[in-house]
């Protein structure tokens, strides 16, 4: 029986999968099972607040633990040591929480808006923590989707690549087609087209990062001209241009993938600086509204 292998869709499971149909069943159960327990957390806090109890303090400690638990995933992030599979769980854990926590924190404010300056530092911090908690799940996602590689990619190794594709690129386009011995024609000038596209449309593309903005919007316009561009000439020219030209489309297809992981890769570094910070902060003021509540519940304020 075959074991798991490596997906780079599914970021509801972990980035772990078998096939594409069980893919897609692991994710549509994990899903149901998500919107399961935030209807029954839902039921649990009504059942709570129908025996005449305040069932704030219920959800509220809900969030508190959820809370706890999503630090303990930045603590393991920032200690490394952990393998991809477990990192993978660990990463699935804290993004599935992140939307029970999201059921719980409405449940708790009874899904109305703030009334106190603290409520509304709460409620500012939460939305910023989870807006950005979607945006990099999305980017991580995007990333091994888009470009099918996993967590080891880094700014480094892409650069590495990118010299690589550019060197390849060059050796690609200017190496002379053998023209066979018992031909004696003049060569048409299929070389000197493929020259003449390299130096006017792929020089700069394959030296430095290309279409920064169409890679954070996910567009690929862009990549669909320039290898549109290069099919145009595959049928003007011999054998030889063809297959020369089939070597430079896939180095100029797998240059814009490394572009594509170089936008999304900063954005998730960047990305960093907002979501870490804003968890420490919500947290903070998660326990001074909890030190408040508990003040006026008791009659000391």
């Amino acid at each position: 029986m075959r074991g798991p292998v490596r997906s780079p869709t599914g970021f509801f499971t972990g980035g772990y999968s078998l096939r594409p149909g069980r893919r897609s069943t692991v994710t549509a159960i994990r899903t149901l099972l998500m919107a399961g327990l935030c209807g029954a957390l839902f039921w649990i806090v009504w059942i709570y607040a129908n025996g005449l109890r305040d069932p704030r303090y219920l959800d509220g400690w809900l969030l508190v633990g959820g809370m706890v638990a999503q630090l303990l995933f930045h603590i393991a992030v920032k200690r490394g040591g952990q393998t991809p599979k477990s990192l993978g769980r660990w990463r699935t854990f804290h993004i599935l929480l992140g939307y029970g926590l999201i059921a719980a924190f409405l449940s708790h404010s009874d899904f109305s808006l703030p009334e106190t300056n603290l409520e509304w530092a709460l409620w500012t911090a939460f939305f910023v923590v989870t807006l950005s908690g979607a945006l990099g799940t999305y980017l991580s996602w995007s990333i091994k989707t888009r470009n099918g590689i996993g967590d080891g990619l880094n700014p480094e190794r892409i650069q590495v690549r990118r010299e690589e594709i550019a060197r390849d690129l060059h050796a690609a386009a200017t190496r002379p087609s053998q023209v066979p011995d018992h031909l004696q024609l003049p060569a048409l000038p299929y070389d000197a087209w493929i020259l003449d596209f390299y130096a006017n449309h792929l020089r700069t593309f394959v030296q430095t990062p290309q279409h920064l903005t169409a890679h954070v919007f996910g567009s690929q316009r862009h990549l669909k001209v320039l290898t549109d561009e290069i099919d145009i000439l595959i049928g003007y020219v011999d054998g030889a241009g063809k297959d020369k030209l089939a070597v430079i489309r896939n180095l100029v297809v797998e240059k814009d993938r490394l572009d594509h992981a170089h936008v999304h890769l900063g954005l998730l570094k960047g990305w960093l600086y907002i979501h870490v910070p804003v968890t420490y902060a919500l947290v903070v003021l998660t326990v001074l509204h909890g030190f408040v509540a508990y003040a006026f519940s008791s009659g000391a304020w």
